[in-house]
C-alpha cells in the first residue's frame, strides 16, 4: 500500500484491554490527538482540532506495528455498526477508537490483547494524507507546523515501539514524513519569496 505524501506517527497514546458481554475482548484508544506539540527533530508539529473533520474514514484497517503483510485484526467499513473497529472523532479530542478482537479464533488478537492488558505496548499510530497544513516561525531553526486537515486515513496500528527511530518501518515513516514537510515549508517560503517580489515591484513602480 503507497500512497503520495503518506505520512505515519507513532506515539505513546492511551490505550487500554477492555471485556464486557456485549463487545467480548476489546481495546479502546486515542491515536489522534487534536493540539498536542510533538518535537519531530528539526520542527514542532500540532494536529489541530478539526482536523479530521472533511477526512475519509470510508475503510481504515487496524494493524499491528504498520505490518501490512498480516490479516488485519479489525476493519472500519464506512464506521458502519457491522465493523470489528469503530472509530469516533470528538470534536475537543481528536479520534478515538473501539477494536473488537476476535481472541478466541485469532492468535495474533489473543497476543495483542495480553500485551496490552499488562501494558507491554501501550503506543498507538496511524497512516494518513495530509490535505492542509500551515507553518509558524518559519526562518527560525525550529519551525512550527499545523496540520489543518487531514484527508485520509489508511490505517490505525498498535505498536511495540512509539518513538520513531526504535524500528525500522518507523524509522522509513519519519524518513517520509520529513520529505513531505520539507516540501510543504519549502513551498511556503517560495510563496512568502513571491509576495515580498511583488511587494517590490509596486514600489518601485509607484516611485517612478
Amino acid at each position: 500500500m503507497k500512497a503520495d505524501n503518506m505520512e505515519i506517527r507513532a506515539f505513546t497514546f492511551e490505550v487500554r484491554a477492555q471485556n464486557d458481554e456485549e463487545h467480548g475482548n476489546f481495546l479502546e484508544g486515542t491515536p489522534i490527538v487534536y493540539d498536542s506539540w510533538t518535537d519531530l527533530g528539526w520542527y514542532d508539529e500540532m494536529i489541530d482540532r478539526g482536523a479530521l473533520a472533511e477526512t475519509d474514514l470510508r475503510d481504515v484497517r487496524f494493524l499491528v506495528n504498520h505490518n501490512t503483510d498480516m490479516i488485519p485484526l479489525a476493519r472500519s467499513r464506512n464506521n458502519n455498526e457491522n465493523s470489528t473497529m469503530q472509530m469516533s472523532i470528538d470534536d475537543e479530542i481528536g479520534m478515538k477508537i473501539r477494536v473488537n478482537l476476535d481472541t478466541e479464533n485469532n492468535a495474533d488478537a489473543r497476543a495483542l490483547y495480553s500485551a496490552v492488558q499488562r501494558g507491554d505496548i501501550s503506543g498507538m499510530s496511524f497512516m494518513f494524507t495530509v490535505d492542509g497544513d500551515r507553518w509558524e516561525e518559519i526562518d527560525s531553526e525550529h519551525p512550527k507546523r499545523h496540520i489543518s486537515a487531514i484527508s485520509k486515513v489508511f490505517e490505525v496500528s498498535a505498536v511495540t515501539f512509539p518513538a520513531y527511530e526504535a524500528t525500522s518501518i518507523q524509522a522509513r515513516g519519519l524518513a517520509e514524513a520529513l520529505d513531505s514537510a520539507k516540501a510543504s515549508l519549502e513551498s511556503v517560503k517560495a510563496e512568502q519569496r513571491r509576495i515580498e517580489h511583488q511587494k517590490q515591484k509596486i514600489r518601485i513602480l509607484s516611485e517612478v
